[in-house]
């Protein structure tokens, strides 16, 4: 089992907590030592941890989706974060890209990771790998075929034919303009399990509008109740719809194979931005269904619960969700040093305290501002309240909970080869099987890393493959900057994003 896998030595049934002291910013070290006294890790019934020397799904078992193939054809996050997890559970991915440029994502840079020095010949005309592509395509195959000829449909017909999942996110009625929607693709293969993820789904005024997340979160509700109530409507720091509506494909997607498995047919499946993020507004949503009331913005605090928001301190910003009488008391007696704000009939319970939210609020944050971060953290730690320090990306991935497997941070974080990129680090898949990861077995693939492959796959030959690549159906793997000296025939499309060697074809979009 490789190291990323490897967890601290255990003994009685519990993992040791990693004690030796670790250099880090002052402002975040007081934390840190405040966490020196956490319980070691057990399971529920108190057994010790699954041995990081078994599989991820137990000996002799393979990953769930073994066997499993998926056509991607996706482009930015939705739908690459559906096949991502359906990859991790062991699915086999094959990405079709566009040919002249790949996905959007590709060339959304910087940052970008530093090409290693021994980076395949093939790749040399490609430019770094875009750290946003990089975090939603491990574990893929990466092809390019052009759509807009008979030769590209014919390939990719041969995919649907051999694929048990299609994912695809074209604006609605676009693959069924080209013969593969659905009611083609079921023609070719009947058990075929199909997602459609759009920005409004397949019916209504909206059906042929393309989907963009930050306009979702706008029309949807979510940028309305997203930031302070005197300030403009925010969106929220990470395209949050886009990976709700993955989640909500991978979810739909496993349920269709399990209804294959009972009736032996595919069926179709759609997801949409729009009603993802109406389903994802949750109680906001019933406050207005069953009660008629308008949501509003609030910042970081809660509408209903108080005092459930975010502090300023002397230094830093602290998290504090006090969300019953109990910890309120605590957080009068043992926090701020003031009993009386747990008897005051203005904040006796939580319906007084949201009604005098603006006087709790202006006490608690005067308190606060009399010290540090740090000095608060020490004060909160072990009574039972809620808090958390608002960190920054460094400060998350040095958390005691994500960095504990240290040095390889095993539990958030894997390191890959990636071929171009040499040894990259990405976040890791967020749920485990048996106490084990699931294994990172592919680095995100480069734009076309795997055409030659899936095409040989499909009973092409080495000649046919270069008559298609020679006629732009797939794209090149080579390109030098001399003159027509490149793979192929002067003919040839020299697939680069931001430069061409002699000619252009047209791609997916």
């Amino acid at each position: 089992m490789s190291s990323l896998f490897a967890r601290p030595t255990t003994r009685s049934g519990a993992v040791e907590v990693i004690s030796r002291k670790r250099t880090l910013r002052a402002s975040h070290s007081a934390w840190l030592l405040s966490c020196r006294h956490v319980k070691r890790y057990q399971t529920a019934s108190g057994s010790q941890l699954p041995s990081a020397n078994g599989y991820p799904y137990g000996p002799g078992i393979s990953p769930p989706l073994k066997g499993i193939k998926i056509l991607d054809l996706t482009r930015v996050l939705a739908g690459p974060t559906a096949t991502m997890l359906l990859a991790d559970l062991g699915a086999d991915v094959i990405k079709v890209e566009e040919i002249t440029r790949g996905d959007d994502t590709r060339s959304w840079n910087p940052p970008s990771a530093p090409l290693a020095d021994d980076a395949p010949t093939a790749s040399t005309h490609l430019p770094p790998e875009s750290a946003y592509f990089l975090a939603v395509n491990r574990n893929k195959r990466s092809i390019t075929v052009n759509f807009k000829t008979p030769e590209g449909l014919k390939i990719i017909r041969e995919l649907v034919k051999r694929s048990d999942i299609l994912v695809e996110n074209f604006v609605s009625g676009k693959l069924a303009s080209l013969g593969l929607g659905w009611e083609d693709s079921k023609k070719i293969n009947e058990r075929l399990i199909y997602a459609s993820i759009t920005g409004y789904g397949q019916t209504g005024p909206y059906r042929e509008a393309a989907g963009y997340d930050v306009i979702i979160e706008a029309e949807a509700g979510l940028m309305h109740i997203t930031g302070e109530p005197d300030r403009p409507p925010c969106k929220v720091g990470v395209a949050a719809t886009d990976i709700a509506t993955g989640l909500y494909a991978h979810g739909a997607i496993m349920a269709g194979l399990l209804s294959r498995q009972q009736t032996g047919k595919g069926v179709w499946i759609d997801c949409n931005l729009f009603e993802t993020q109406i389903a994802g507004l949750a109680n906001i949503a019933s406050n207005y269904l069953i009660a008629g009331k308008e949501a509003s913005r609030h910042g970081t605090a809660h509408p209903s619960v108080v005092p459930y928001q975010v502090f300023p301190c002397k230094e830093g910003f602290l998290m504090i969700g006090a969300g019953n009488n109990k910890q309120f008391k605590l957080l009068a007696e043992k926090v701020l040093e003031d009993p009386s704000l747990a008897t005051d009939p203005k904040f006796i319970d939580n319906n007084a305290r949201v009604k005098n939210r603006t006087e709790l609020v202006k006490i608690i944050t005067n308190k606060l501002m009399e010290h540090n971060r740090d000095y608060w953290l020490e004060r909160f730690t072990g009574l039972g309240i809620p808090f958390g320090p608002i960190n920054n990306i460094q400060q998350t991935f040095e958390h005691p909970q994500a960095s504990w497997g240290a040095p390889y941070n095993a539990t958030l974080t894997v390191e890959v080869e990636h071929p171009r990129a040499g040894k990259i680090k990405l976040a890791a898949p967020a749920v485990s099987y048996n106490g084990q990861k699931m294994p990172v077995t592919r680095p995100p693939p480069w734009l076309s890393e795997h055409t030659e492959e899936v095409l040989e796959e499909l009973g092409y030959s080495a000649e046919e493959t270069a008559a298609l690549r020679a006629k732009g159906i797939v794209s090149v793997t080579r390109c030098h900057t001399g003159e027509a000296d490149h793979m192929g025939t002067a003919d040839d499309v020299c697939v680069t994003w931001k430069r061409r060697c002699d000619g252009s074809t047209a791609g997916t979009e």
